[in-house]
């Protein structure tokens, strides 16, 4: 069976694919047995945006870096369920989500605070949740111990982004300097200005390299904006 999948797509999946694809992964809670053991962390991706999520140990920080997480901390570690338990009672009790859009993580990468106001708000959260009594007694917790990957993706002096491209198609062409590299998002210099590529949309497609007489951008592109600023009164 051939199913067409959509340029906007991140991933060389129809959706019906996608969906049995996610049924059977650690996200969609249907993998119990798993026996390895995993880490319950704090990301921060911007000012006001902190997220709680799980990754095996075996891991490391690979999880993060392909989130994009500017910040992180581990807050504990043991068997999968109880890590589930701990994301949970954060996301209930503190009211942390456990997703934060990739739309919302582009436009602030170019504006981002210092280094102690980008580890301020996990500080306070990692404090918070040593004083949560509901945390699972299978989970070791872990001592505050931030990481920053600022430099690692090339974040200092970023100009900001004016537009992310929203989907490739045949012969299109995405030219342009790497500025930085965070997660799945590469941030380009073109003649418009900065233009963020997420390279998930890559997936299956046959790629070139751009020739001598290719340049710019020749693939659909949508206008960045901060959803946190309002356009006007309501």
């Amino acid at each position: 069976m051939q199913a067409v999948v959509s340029g906007r797509a991140t991933g060389a999946r129809c959706e019906e694919c996608a969906r049995l694809d996610r049924a059977h992964s650690v996200a969609a809670d249907t993998m119990a047995d798993d026996p390895r053991p995993y880490h319950v962390y704090l990301a921060w991706f911007g000012p006001g945006m902190v997220k709680v999520g799980i990754t095996a140990v075996e891991r490391g920080s690979a999880r993060l870096l392909e989130q994009g997480a500017v910040t992180f901390g581990w807050l504990g570690q043991g068997p999968l369920m109880a890590a589930r338990r701990a994301e949970e009672l954060l996301r209930a009790a503190l009211k942390v989500p456990d997703r934060i859009p990739y739309a919302d993580k582009r436009v602030v990468r170019a504006d981002l605070p210092g280094p102690g106001e980008r580890v301020a708000e996990i500080v306070e959260l990692h404090a918070r949740v040593g004083r949560l009594d509901a945390w699972p007694e299978s989970l070791r917790r872990e001592p505050f111990e931030p990481v920053d990957h600022t430099e690692v993706f090339g974040l200092a002096g970023l100009p900001p982004a004016v537009g992310a491209v929203s989907e490739l198609v045949a012969g299109g062409v995405v030219s342009g300097e790497l500025c930085a590299a965070a997660g799945p998002d590469l941030h380009l210099l073109t003649g418009r200005g900065v233009v963020v590529l997420d390279t998930r949309l890559m997936t299956g497609w046959e790629l070139t390299a751009a020739g001598p007489g290719d340049s710019g951008l020749t693939v659909p592109v949508r206008e960045l904006k901060d959803s946190s600023v309002q356009d006007g009164l309501f």
